[in-house]
């Protein structure tokens, strides 16, 4: 069983305010003095990394396409345990899911898997009497979507305000919060969103503060909380990592790349490898000379190695002892281009056979795909769903042998496997070890094995 207090908060369309409003909520909730537990529906890694700095707690992704429908409610009772609050942000619009599979994975799927209250955020910059058109059609569309409320958001005046209110009164959903315009909790972006809160610690901390300040002044918090506490107890139990994974007798150490240019991580992925019986230690390949002692296997997520080259590249004492790391290696997106020769001209690991440059064109969205060969991560023929989202172009792209055989949405082969015995997987796929916890396991025993 699970009973946390909930709330989605949503919008129309991307741009609304979602993220304001949901890290503002989480802020300002946290500042009352309660435990509040972040999620991000969908595969994006930035948005937690705020949601991480309002709360405290670690920023979970809800993504009923990655982990599958089943899990939903399973994964945000475990990130949820011992929380007096849970706010989920939403992805896109409200009825926005994975492309031509209906409502998969929208913001409205895990809404309705959590039996959750949403709460629409609607930019109202340019519209007055209209307002009430838009949240009828949003309140009705889906009757198993319960819309609780509604946020204002960008609203102008004082009588802006009041001909919003007054249209809405008649739609039967209450107005729950007005924010004005303002620029002072702006978060500045690049080329694939939100810089990561990582690389503006302190700049993304007066941000949540501001947003907590905003969202406190122009919404009613009190109703907010009573909203949340109607959500129903869910029947499921919570996501247990240690019945995902066998522990193995070994403790193997295995080392996982952080700071700035390495932001992209699942907090479960960590979980499952400490539950496989390993031990996690974090490096951050800008500034540490070599990677901690004792690494039997290194994981090197995603992130902005891009953005990072010169200093990744000045950093030659780590890309060498990388280069001649014999253990398993798991890369994903960034961590690829890391593996790769060089990255814009800039020398990198040099593990792999490739170069990458940077691109105009964004590669993005859900791949299904199956394992063309045995790896330290996978064994052949696993399937998995994962997400890519980079603005890179690798040459060659697969390998001698590729990491992935691509079926959905187009049919290609991807990524690099190397090394003796498969040791090392490289990939510009992200995938959710929660989905696949066998993987995770995989690796774990392999870094046992190898250091052996």
């Amino acid at each position: 069983m699970i009973d946390v207090p909930r709330l989605v908060v949503a919008a129309p369309a991307s741009g609304s305010g979602k993220t304001t409003v949901a890290t503002g909520l989480m802020a300002a909730f946290a500042r009352r003095g309660l435990a509040v537990s972040p999620h991000k529906v969908g595969p994006d890694y930035i948005d937690p990394g705020y949601h991480a700095l309002a709360t405290g707690r670690p920023g979970r992704n809800l993504d009923a396409y990655l982990c599958g429908p089943d899990r939903i409610a399973p994964l945000f009772g475990h990130g949820a345990a011992g929380a007096g609050l849970a706010v989920v942000e939403g992805v896109m619009g409200l009825f926005d899911g994975a492309a031509g599979q209906g409502e998969l994975a929208s913001t409205a799927h895990v809404a309705k898997l959590l039996r959750a209250p949403v709460v629409l955020v609607v930019d109202a910059s340019s519209q007055s009497r209209s307002v009430a058109a838009l949240v009828h059609g949003f309140a009705s569309w889906d009757p198993e979507v319960r819309l609780g409320g509604v946020v204002l958001n960008k609203v102008g005046s004082e009588r802006h305000e009041a001909l919003l209110r007054e249209a809405l009164d008649a739609s039967g959903v209450p107005v729950l919060g007005v924010l004005r315009r303002s620029g002072a909790v702006d978060t500045p972006s690049r080329h694939l969103g939100l810089v990561p809160a990582a690389e503006r610690r302190r700049e993304a901390l007066d941000s949540v503060d501001a947003l907590a300040a905003q969202v406190h002044a122009g919404c009613d918090l009190d109703a907010l909380l009573a909203l949340a506490r109607s959500a129903p107890p869910l029947p499921e139990a919570p996501w247990d990592p240690a019945a995902e994974v066998p522990q193995g007798a070994a403790r193997p150490r295995i080392a996982v790349a952080g700071g700035p240019a390495f932001t992209f991580s699942y907090a479960e992925h960590g979980e499952l490898l400490r539950a496989a019986g390993a031990d996690v230690v974090p490096f951050d390949p800008l500034r540490d000379e070599t990677l901690p002692e004792g690494t039997d296997g290194l994981v090197i997520g995603g992130g902005f190695p891009e953005v990072y080259a010169p200093q990744l590249s000045e950093n030659a004492a780590l890309r060498a002892r990388i280069a001649r790391f014999t253990g398993p290696v798991a890369a994903e997106c960034a961590g690829l281009l890391y593996l790769a020769r060089e990255l814009d001209g800039q020398p990198m690991c040099g593990v792999l056979d490739a170069t990458a440059t940077m691109s105009e064109r964004l590669t993005l969205g859900y791949r299904e795909a199956v394992a063309v060969a045995d790896s330290a991560l996978a064994a052949a023929g696993t399937r998995v769903r994962g997400h890519e989202f980079h603005r890179t172009v690798l040459e060659p792209g697969s390998g001698a042998t590729p990491a992935w055989g691509v079926t959905r949405p187009e049919r290609r082969t991807e990524g690099h496997i190397g090394g003796a015995d498969g040791a090392v997987h490289a990939s510009y796929l992200h995938v959710h070890w929660a989905a696949a916890p066998a993987m995770a396991a995989r690796f774990a025993a392999r870094c046992a094995r190898d250091a052996a």
